[in-house]
C-alpha cells in the first residue's frame, strides 16, 4: 500500500468525513497470478451518511465494502491506495488494532446468514459476543439490547428466539438476527453486504426500516452493497455504480434515478421491464402436476394445511409468500422428501408415491429441482463435466463419447462455451454461471417439470434477468412446465402464467397473473404487492407513514 503523510491523516479527520479511500487497488489470485480486480477507487463517506454501492456480480461491490474494514477475503489482497477511518490509516496499523475496531466501531452484515453463523452455538450467544468482548456492555445489558433489536426487526418471540440454534429458524429470520448482531455494539460504520437479497418483500421492509432508524437515530454511517437499485434508492444518500472494478457513475440518489448518464446505469433502471407473453388457457390437456389437499408437518408442527395447486402443461406457476409461508415445503412434498399426512400428488393424472425412495427412476427423472443457492448446490471438487454428466449416466445411461457430446450440447443450450467451461469447477464460476450450470444439470435428466426454488434471489438483477430469459427460452424450446417458488413479485410479473399466494402454510389466493395483479386484491396479496420497492427515493418513507401505526406497535 502507498504510505500516507501526516497531512493526509489530518485531512481525513477534518469535518464529518468518517471514511476516505484514495486510489484503492485490490488484486485477486488466479492460477498463481495476481490480477487487479478493483482499479483505483476513490470514495468518501460522511458521518450519518449512507453510501450505496451497486453493480452486477464481479463489479467489486463487496470487495470494496470489506476494504472499509481493512480486510481482503482469501485469494485477494489490497495492493495500493489509502483507507482512512476516522483519521486512522487501516493499511498501516497492526492486524490486532484492526480487529479491535471490527465489531466495535466497524460492523459487517454478510449476505449469507447461513454461512455467517456458527451452527453449534445459540443465536443469543453469537449476538452478544462482540459487545461483551469489546467491553461495551456486560452480558445482561447485551442480552437486553439484542432482544430489543429482535423486537424491532419483527422476529417472532423476541424474548426466546435467541435460545434457538441457526438451523431452527428460517433464512429470513436468520438474516434479521445477523442485522441485530451487527447493530448490537452501535458502531460508527456498518457495511451491509446485500442484507435483504434473500428476504421476502414484507420482511425486507422491516429490515430496511430498522436499518434506516438506527442510522438516523445514532448518526451511524453505512455502506450499503446491493444489486437492487430500487432497494438502494430507499437507503442511500449517494450511489456509486460499479462495473468490473471501475466506477461507472456516481452522484446523489435522486439524480442517478431521474437522470442516469451512462448506458449501464440506464440498464439497471430498466431491469424490471421483462414480461412473459400472455398465453391462453388450454383445459383439454391433463395437468402435468396436481397437488390435492395436502397437509404436512415437521414432527407435531403443521407446516402445510389443505394445500392444492395445479401446474398446466408448458406453463409456469409461481408460488409466492413470505419466509415461512410453506413455499419450499410444498416443493419438498412434491419431490417426495417430505411425505404428506393427507392429500396426494398426481403427475400426468397418476398418483405418485409419497416418499421419493418409493418412486421409480423414471418418476424421479421427470421432476427436477433447481435450488436457490448454487454455491451450496454444486460440489466444489467436481468439474462442470462431472456435475452435468452424472444425471446423464444415472437417468439415461450415457457414458463415454455420447455423454461428453451431450454435456457440451447442454452447455451450449445454457449459453456457456463448452471449450471454456467444461473443465472448470464451481469456484471458478460467477454466480450467474453457477446457476446456469444448475439449470443444465436439471435439463440433463430430460424432465417435464422443473421446480425453481428462488433461483434468481441470490443473483444481481441484470444476471437474474438473463437467467429468466434463459428459462423462458428453454420452456418454449422443450415444452417444459415450471413451478417457480419466489418472494420476488417482479420475477412473478416477468415469468408467471398463474400465481399461487401462500401464507402460514395455506393457499390464500390464486389465479392467472393478470387476475392476481389486477385490483381488487386479497388482503394479503395487497400487502405483498404494496411492499415491492419502487424506483423512487421517497417510496419507503411514504410507505412507513401509511403503515405508521403498525410500525409503531413494533417499535420500528
Amino acid at each position: 500500500m502507498t504510505a500516507a503523510t501526516d497531512g493526509h491523516a489530518s485531512e481525513a479527520s477534518e469535518g464529518d468525513v468518517l471514511l476516505r479511500m484514495r486510489g484503492l487497488r485490490i488484486e485477486g489470485r488466479a492460477d498463481e497470478e495476481w490480477l487487479e480486480i478493483v482499479h483505483g477507487i476513490d470514495l468518501e463517506l460522511h458521518r450519518g451518511e449512507v453510501l450505496g454501492l451497486i453493480g452486477e456480480s464481479g463489479a467489486g461491490k463487496s470487495t470494496i465494502g470489506l476494504a472499509a474494514l481493512g480486510y481482503a477475503r482469501d485469494g485477494c489482497r489490497i495492493s495500493g491506495g489509502e483507507i482512512w477511518f476516522d483519521g486512522v490509516d487501516l493499511a498501516r496499523i497492526s492486524e490486532g488494532k484492526r480487529r479491535a475496531l471490527r465489531g466495535r466501531r466497524i460492523a459487517y452484515v454478510a449476505q449469507s446468514a447461513a454461512a455467517a453463523f456458527n451452527p453449534a452455538h445459540r443465536l443469543i450467544d453469537q449476538c452478544v459476543e462482540a459487545p461483551v468482548r469489546h467491553g461495551l456492555l456486560d452480558r445482561e445489558q447485551a442480552e437486553r439490547e439484542a432482544i430489543d433489536l429482535f423486537r424491532k426487526l419483527q422476529l417472532p418471540n423476541p424474548e426466546t428466539i435467541g435460545q434457538r440454534f441457526p438451523h431452527q429458524v428460517s433464512g429470513g429470520q436468520l438474516q434479521r438476527v445477523m442485522v441485530a448482531m451487527a447493530m448490537a455494539g452501535r458502531p460508527d460504520l456498518i457495511v451491509f453486504d446485500e442484507p435483504t437479497t434473500a428476504l421476502d418483500v414484507t420482511t425486507q421492509i422491516e429490515v430496511m426500516a430498522a436499518v434506516k432508524k438506527v442510522v438516523e437515530a445514532h448518526g451511524t454511517a453505512a455502506i450499503y452493497v446491493t444489486h437492487d437499485l430500487a432497494v438502494v434508492a430507499q437507503m442511500a444518500d449517494r450511489i456509486i455504480v460499479l462495473r468490473n472494478g471501475h466506477v461507472v457513475e456516481q452522484g446523489d440518489t435522486r439524480g442517478i434515478l431521474e437522470n442516469p448518464q451512462e448506458d449501464y446505469t440506464r440498464a439497471l433502471v430498466r431491469v424490471r421491464e421483462l414480461r412473459k407473453e400472455r398465453m391462453e388457457a388450454d383445459d383439454t390437456d391433463v395437468p402435468v402436476l396436481e397437488v390435492a389437499n395436502v397437509t404436512a408437518a415437521y414432527g407435531k408442527d403443521p407446516v402445510l394445511v389443505d394445500v392444492s395447486m395445479t401446474v398446466p402443461k408448458q406453463r409456469t406457476v409461481a408460488v409466492v409468500g413470505e419466509s415461512g409461508s410453506g413455499k419450499s415445503t410444498t416443493a419438498r412434498v412434491i419431490t417426495g422428501l417430505l411425505p404428506p399426512q393427507k392429500g396426494s400428488i398426481r403427475f400426468h393424472g397418476n398418483t405418485l408415491p409419497s416418499a421419493y425412495f418409493k418412486r421409480t427412476k423414471d418418476q424421479l427423472r421427470q421432476i427436477q429441482m433447481i435450488y436457490q443457492s448454487p454455491d451450496t448446490a454444486l460440489n466444489p471438487k467436481h468439474s462442470v463435466r462431472d456435475v452435468i454428466g452424472r444425471p446423464l449416466t444415472f437417468y439415461l445411461g450415457l457414458r463415454g463419447r455420447k455423454r461428453e457430446e451431450r454435456v457440451r450440447e447442454l452447455l451450449s443450450l445454457i449459453e456457456l462455451d463448452p471449450d471454456q467451461f467444461i473443465d472448470r469447477r464451481a469456484t471458478e464460476l460467477s454466480g450467474g454461471q453457477k446457476q446456469r450450470v444448475c439449470i443444465a444439470r436439471a435439463l440433463a435428466a430430460d424432465p417435464q417439470l422443473v421446480i425453481c426454488d428462488e433461483v434468481t434471489s441470490a443473483l444481481d438483477q441484470l444476471v437474474g434477468e438473463e437467467i429468466l430469459r434463459l428459462l423462458l427460452r428453454l420452456q418454449k424450446e422443450f415444452g417444459l412446465s415450471y413451478l417457480f417458488i419466489t418472494h420476488d413479485l417482479a420475477t412473478v410479473r416477468a415469468i408467471a402464467d398463474h400465481v399461487v399466494v401462500m401464507q402460514h402454510g395455506e393457499v390464500v389466493d390464486s389465479g392467472t397473473r393478470d387476475e392476481i395483479f389486477t385490483p381488487p386484491h386479497h388482503e394479503y396479496t395487497e400487502l405483498l404487492l404494496s411492499s415491492v420497492p419502487e424506483m423512487d427515493p421517497d417510496w419507503l418513507d411514504r410507505l412507513l407513514a401509511e403503515r405508521g401505526e403498525e410500525f409503531r406497535d413494533r417499535g420500528i
